[in-house]
């Protein structure tokens, strides 16, 4: 929703000027920089880069700027590009495009040298300006901003990727554990895939016929993934052909992440995600972790709220769904957290003394404050897999049956929300998950009744032990917080019982033939007992006193994740007699527990 009186606030305060940027190989990309009409102090300068147009052009403003308004009414300097390839601004777009390390000739360019090329001609060329500069930028404008990090520019003081675009094939957007995420991707792609032949302020249209209100039908009509290129794209997207030109983990994708290079960076980081973000959960933990891990000199940190995707930069966000949050995390991140983070490196303010990792604990509904991520106040601890549906932190002794089994139908998939909707959403992130427990072909372990609150704070590890009667297979694993039968009707949406509740804490899904390598898949071989331990992403949750915690398994997860055939194949290519039923096992015998393996506070 507009906010007319900061329309207002922008037009009365700000003068607007488009600049062509000359980059190193001659290329211009097309900036707009709104300036304060005030002239008698020096401003740092806010920069965001994207491919989503940084318009609007001519004589139009934004009704809004920077991170949030608090930045517009301080006072900055607010740059927005388009890069290279994308709405005004000259060159070839090339999505995610590959860092290059050693840059030899004036032709060899990237996003950092893009970047810097840009800040260096702010800093000579915007009056007024005090010689430092912030970047910032949700999913793709995440991914830009950390490659302005990499060989940063020396004016570049401080960098915010949230939500950014990290890996597209291992968690983000595009594919988790290899698994293909069809859903966002043919929707996202409908539009950002089609080819810009010149410079142009105009926005490709998606794809807008589907000819039902019902995704989970028009996916299953479509058939095969091959058919989505033949019956929609025709050949014509060129990123929708490329990936399914690279099915594998090959230097298509891996090239395409900028982790390996997130050494040396000197700017101050924070890096922001949310706990319930639908596409880019993977990136801001994966990013965090990356520049960590090279032990930075200067600071790095990293804030993970109750929020879906980018949803931090707008709105109350009190509650998700049925799910309250007691509190106004938006406006505490954002002023508290946000602004006061750049403030001090742009501004030189006061030091906000941020801790390493800055964490909303869902359930408990407390902000954290960790020296490290995952905190070192957290342990391993296996939470085991038993017979007759049992879940416990205790191992299975002996037991009657070895194995749970249920029969998975490539034709009858498990749906990912009980809604009928054509669009992706955020709701299935937690969304009651009693639809899908009822299922046969979705395994259910819970444990009794909790005694005392389990607090979980770090990554999450699927650790499976299975077999099948294909050569192929997904293993989707939920992380379920129960809710007692008498929890209080609270939720936001009146007429919501509560009681017995499902709150999904962390869902994740893994291709099996990646078990090993994402690179060179293997087959399963039929009824051997395998292993497939897998990343689903991190947590901080408290399961209260009283409530139980869940575990579902499943084979699909459908149409959020293309259908496996079950059969060891290129997916991308499979025809529809390739798809089989298949019988998966899932076994808690001794020495071979299926389990998670979870980080649990310790003292709680």
């Amino acid at each position: 929703m507009i906010n007319n009186d900061d329309a207002v606030f922008i037009r009365e305060h700000y003068h607007k000027t488009e600049k062509q940027i000359p980059m190193r190989d001659g290329v211009k990309l097309h900036t707009i920089i709104y300036s304060p009409k005030d002239g008698t102090k020096k401003y740092p300068i806010m920069y965001n880069r994207t491919p989503y147009s940084a318009g609007p052009y001519g004589d139009e403003y934004k009704v809004t700027l920077g991170p949030s308004m608090l930045f517009a009414r301080s006072g900055y300097i607010f740059v927005y590009q388009d890069v290279r390839g994308r709405y005004l601004s000259e060159g070839e777009f090339v999505a995610t495009r590959p860092y290059i390390p050693h840059k030899r000739k004036k032709s060899d360019i990237d996003e950092s040298s893009d970047s810097y090329d840009t800040i260096d001609w702010l800093i000579k060329n915007v009056a007024h300006n005090n010689g430092k500069v912030g970047t910032w930028g949700i999913s793709a404008p995440g991914f830009y901003t950390t490659m302005t990090a990499i060989d940063a520019h020396p004016a570049l003081k401080a960098a915010s990727p949230q939500a950014p675009v990290t890996d597209w094939f291992l968690g983000d957007d595009r594919h988790h554990n290899g698994a293909f995420f069809m859903m966002g991707t043919f929707s996202f792609l409908s539009y950002f895939g089609t080819p810009r032949p010149e410079p142009t302020t105009e926005h490709a249209a998606s794809f807008a016929e589907y000819g039902t209100p019902d995704a989970y039908s028009f996916y299953q009509n479509a058939g095969p993934l091959k058919n989505i290129n033949e019956k929609y794209f025709k050949g014509k997207n060129p990123i929708w052909n490329e990936m399914m030109d690279n099915e594998n983990y090959t230097e298509f994708w891996s090239s395409r992440t900028p982790v390996p290079h997130l050494k040396h960076i000197k700017p101050a980081i924070m890096t922001v995600g949310g706990w319930f973000d639908q596409e880019d959960l993977y990136g801001p933990l994966k990013t965090f972790a990356g520049i960590e891990k090279n032990k930075p000199a200067s600071p790095n940190h990293m804030v993970m709220g109750p929020w879906t995707h980018g949803s931090w930069s707008r709105g109350n966000n009190e509650a998700l769904g049925n799910i309250r949050f007691n509190s106004e995390t938006g406006p505490y991140y954002r002023e508290n957290i946000e602004l006061a983070f750049f403030n001090h490196y742009l501004k030189e303010t006061q030091d906000p003394e941020l801790p390493k990792a800055t964490i909303f604990e869902t359930g408990s509904n407390q902000w954290k404050k960790y020296s490290a991520w995952p905190p070192v106040e957290s342990e391993e601890k296996n939470l085991y897999f038993h017979e007759n549906g049992k879940l416990s932190f205790e191992a299975p002794a002996t037991v009657k049956s070895e194995y749970d089994e249920f029969l998975s139908d490539p034709n009858k998939p498990v749906p990912y929300t009980k809604e009928i909707r054509i669009d992706r959403g955020s709701d299935f992130m937690y969304e009651d998950q009693r639809f899908a427990a009822t299922r046969p072909d979705v395994l259910v372990y819970q444990t009794p009744i909790l005694e005392d609150d389990v607090i979980i704070s770090g990554n999450i590890i699927a650790d499976l032990f299975v077999s099948t009667t294909g050569t192929d297979a997904d293993f989707v694993v939920k992380l379920i917080d129960v809710y007692p039968g008498d929890a209080p009707d609270d939720s936001p949406i009146p007429g919501t019982k509560m009681g017995g509740f499902q709150l999904m804490v962390r869902g994740e899904v893994m291709r099996a033939k990646y078990r090993n390598s994402f690179v060179r898949p293997e087959a399963m071989v039929p009824g051997k007992i395998t292993e497939v331990k897998f990343d689903m992403q991190d947590a901080a949750h408290c399961f209260k006193k009283g409530h139980k915690i869940m575990v579902q398994v499943q084979s699909s997860w459908f149409p959020l994740v293309d259908r496996n055939p079950q059969q060891f194949v290129n997916i991308y290519k499979a025809d529809e007699s390739d798809f089989q039923k298949a019988t998966h096992r899932i076994y808690f015998k001794s020495g071979q527990h299926s389990h998670l393996i979870l980080r649990v506070v310790k003292g709680d």
